[in-house]
């Protein structure tokens, strides 16, 4: 398959090249609408456990059968991938919002089961999750800015490394075996290198007029992490 460069529409009004007024614009706007993102998902999720009690997901997962993760997994990738098509759209601004609205959304209801599950082994799960993905988020961001460190080359890696545990979850659902919790701990590793991965693109990379996608791609990153560090936190709570 022929690497496709993401950014090369844009390349020449790359923020690192634009005026100093114009790269503060679009680095507060990338990470005002990543905040924006972050408190829309958040509550969303309360609404959602709130209306959706844990035995009414179990009732639905159940008439779903065992294919059922399997079909959700699927559909969630479909729905990302039509929302970040859309928020890297340089045509409408409008379609570029929806896309990152359709992004929260999916991201909200895919944690529903999670969250209860979490919630039931012991409440505090969520919260511990929550601070533990930002201050990860927080010091990886710190580093990225402090150093100007691009790290633009992984990006083949990454999305290998992605695509090969991505197999490795489809085989887990399909032949009915536990990743366990050392897939859990590397997805956390993972998912930190794409965090230093993004947060260099939107230093280097990205277009002054693709705050939202930037935004949505770390949206993607930190949403992920939490996945992950919340399986640890109950993983462990279950040992």
């Amino acid at each position: 398959m022929e690497y496709q460069n993401p950014y090369a529409a844009y390349a020449t009004s790359a923020a690192a090249q634009a005026e100093e007024s114009e790269r503060v614009g679009f680095i507060r706007n990338t990470y005002l609408h990543l905040t924006a993102a972050v408190c829309g998902f958040i509550l969303l999720e309360g609404a959602l456990l709130t209306l959706i009690p844990a035995a009414a997901v179990n009732g639905i997962l159940g008439r779903m059968g065992s294919w059922g993760p399997l079909l959700i997994l699927v559909g969630y990738m479909a729905v990302s991938g039509i929302a970040r098509r859309w928020a890297e759209s340089s045509v409408s601004l409008s379609m570029q919002y929806t896309g990152l609205s359709l992004y929260v959304v999916a991201e909200a209801i895919l944690f529903v089961p999670l969250m209860h599950l979490a919630m039931r082994m012991d409440p505090s799960i969520p919260v511990q999750a929550a601070v533990i993905t930002a201050v990860v988020f927080g010091g990886l961001t710190a580093y990225v800015f402090m150093t100007k460190a691009d790290f633009s080359m992984w990006g083949k890696y990454l999305g290998l490394a992605g695509l090969a545990a991505f197999g490795f979850a489809i085989a887990g659902l399909c032949f009915g075996f536990s990743l366990g919790i050392f897939f859990s701990v590397a997805m956390v590793v993972l998912l930190s290198g794409y965090i230093l991965y993004d947060t260099s693109n939107v230093l280097h990379h990205y277009g002054v007029k693709q705050y939202v996608a930037a935004s949505l791609a770390l949206f993607a990153s930190i949403s992920t992490l939490m996945w992950y560090v919340t399986r640890i936190l109950i993983a462990l709570r279950d040992d």
